[in-house]
Formats: structure tokens, sequence, C-alpha cells
């Protein structure tokens, strides 16, 4: 099916769609002894993108099992890091979560010398929620639709295009330096304050180009008037945007900016109640509706222990700081 013929997905569709599986399956609580008060999960980013709405999706299940208020709170600020410090600051008792990702909890170490939280020593990993998959996208005026096409512009035009991200040290920083350094090109950096405001600026024609998660942009790419899409930036192609091809397959062999979002509290959490929430969550992200709805928005369940997550963080951060090696990138 052609872009122009599919029906966008809306988020608040999506989020229905999927709290309605869930909650008739929720049992009346899963701890004996927490929680007995309400529980904040912090989201180091502005409303809107792909963190916000998993962390809105999972807050209103949680609430409902543990019948307690789960509370959603936005602190943006330096990429992500402002929100991911103030969790590993609180106290270490559970009500206090972060939705963290690949960058603030991975990558920043080697981007940041004067990090001032460490992702593995201050942090208790709970589950890994998702994989999310990215898109490539342009403005339409920029006279390329296809990665080929888009290379090739750049190479006749230096300087002439600009890319934005959510912030220096981002997931969508990080995926667009890698795309320079593979294709050989160079396309200013335009740091923003999250993800939603850079695609305002990149609809708005301000900045010409991104590597956006697929759910904040979805219901932008139908028709290629507001934006266009040129590839998908993981491994695989995505069952949300079934057209593109990815970027590996379109003339960059061997890319891949695949991204996670997972669950953290402070290091020093009590084990049990690290595992009653990772049941918790997992007891929903299991569910045959949910799994379809997180499919539609281009994300795929981990569903994983904390031993589990807190192994693949610390391979994350191998991985990235060859990355940051490898291109020469170091962030003040």
């Amino acid at each position: 099916m052609s872009q122009a013929h599919r029906s966008p997905i809306s988020r608040r569709r999506v989020l229905a769609a999927a709290l309605a599986a869930g909650v008739a399956h929720v049992g009346p609580t899963w701890g004996a002894n927490f929680p007995d008060r309400p529980i904040r999960i912090v989201v180091a980013y502005p409303p809107g993108g792909s963190s916000d709405i998993l962390a809105r999706l999972l807050a209103a299940h949680l609430a409902t099992g543990f019948g307690w208020q789960v509370v959603v709170d936005n602190k943006p600020g330096a990429a992500g890091i402002t929100g991911t410090l103030a969790v590993a600051r609180a106290a270490p008792d559970g009500y206090t979560l972060v939705l963290g990702s690949g960058a603030t909890h991975a990558s920043f170490l080697s981007l940041y010398p004067t990090l001032p939280y460490h992702p593995v020593r201050d942090f208790a990993p709970v589950v890994n929620l998702a994989s999310l998959s990215s898109v490539l996208v342009v403005h339409p005026s920029v006279p390329a639709r296809s990665v080929r096409e888009l290379i090739q512009y750049a190479k006749a035009n230096p300087g002439k295009l600009a890319f934005g991200s959510g912030g220096a040290g981002s997931n969508a920083h990080l995926a667009m330096e890698l795309f320079d350094h593979m294709a050989g090109v160079r396309m200013l950096h335009v740091p923003y304050k999250g993800n939603p405001p850079a695609l305002q600026d990149l609809m708005a024609g301000q900045v010409q180009v991104m590597v956006a998660n697929t759910p904040s942009v979805i219901n932008f790419l139908q028709g290629g008037n507001r934006l266009v899409g040129l590839a998908v930036a993981g491994a695989t192609r995505s069952s949300a945007v079934p057209d593109l091809p990815t970027v590996a397959e379109s003339g960059l062999p061997g890319y891949n900016a695949d991204v996670w979002q997972g669950l953290l509290a402070p290091a020093g959490t009590p084990p049990e109640v690290v595992a009653t929430l990772n049941s918790a969550v997992r007891s929903f992200w299991r569910q045959p509706a949910v799994l379809s709805a997180l499919e539609k928005m281009g994300a795929t369940p981990v569903d994983n222990t904390p031993a589990a997550f807190a192994e693949q963080i610390k391979d994350d951060i191998r991985i990235y700081g060859d990355l940051v090696s490898k291109i020469g990138l170091k962030l003040d």
C-alpha cells in the first residue's frame, strides 16, 4: 500500500486501544507492601515524543493495577541529562523512576567527559520496554526521494543541508553523525530541547533532514506534503511504514540506528521492589492487543529481566564507545 493511501495512526487511538486491552486483565495489586503511595515516572524530554507516549501508556496501566496514581513528569533539558540526573539523585525506594534510552544510559558516557551521573553505578535497571524504529525524513523542499539522492545532493551542495535532533548527543544526533560519516558528507547539526521542537522546525523548513522515531513522524508522512520518508534507520524494515526500505539496503550497507527505551530506578532500590515493577510491566506488555498497538507505532516490546537489561546497557556502552571513538565526537 502506498503512503498516499495509508491512513495516519493516531497516538490517542493507539493509547486507548492498548489501555482498553490491558486494563481488563489487571489484578487489584501486584506487591504486598509496594506501592503505598503515588509513583512518578520522569521523562527527560518534552511531551509528545515517543518516550512520553510510552510513559503515559505504562503509567495508566500501573495506576490501575497498583491502585495508586502514577504521574508522568516531563523534565526536558540538556538532551535528557537534566531529568535523568534528577532520578539518579532521588530516594532509592521505587517511587521515582526514569524512562531511559540508549542515549542517556549508554552513548552519553562516551560523549560527555563530565557526565554528572553514571548510567550503571547510579541506576537499577527495571525492564527494557521497547526497541523503536526510526525514519530518515526530509523536508519536501529537499530534492531527494531516496537515500542515494540525498547523499548525491549533500555532496553537490556542501553546507546547504542542516539536520535537527533532540539535543547534542541524543539518539537522533548520533544517527545522523553516523550517516554523515558513512556517506562521506557533512551536514550542519542543529540541536533542540527534545525531538518535538526539532520536528516542528523540520516541517517549517528551518532544518531539512532528521532521523526521528517512527511514532513521532508517522502521521506526517501521508502524501509527502509535510515530511518525506526516505528509509528506516534500523537494521530491519518496520511494519509501521512497510513501504520504506532500510538505509542499509538503500546505499549504506551496515547502517543501523535502532534505539531502545527502558524503565530504571535509582541505584540501591530494593530488589523486591524492582522485581515487582518488572513483573507489573511485563504482564501488560505481553498481551496480544498491546503488542499489536505498539507495533503500529513502530515499537517492538523487549520484555526482559532486570539482569538482562543491565547486561544490555553494559554492551551498548561498549558499542557506542567504539562508535564515538570512530567518529571522533566529543561534547562539553
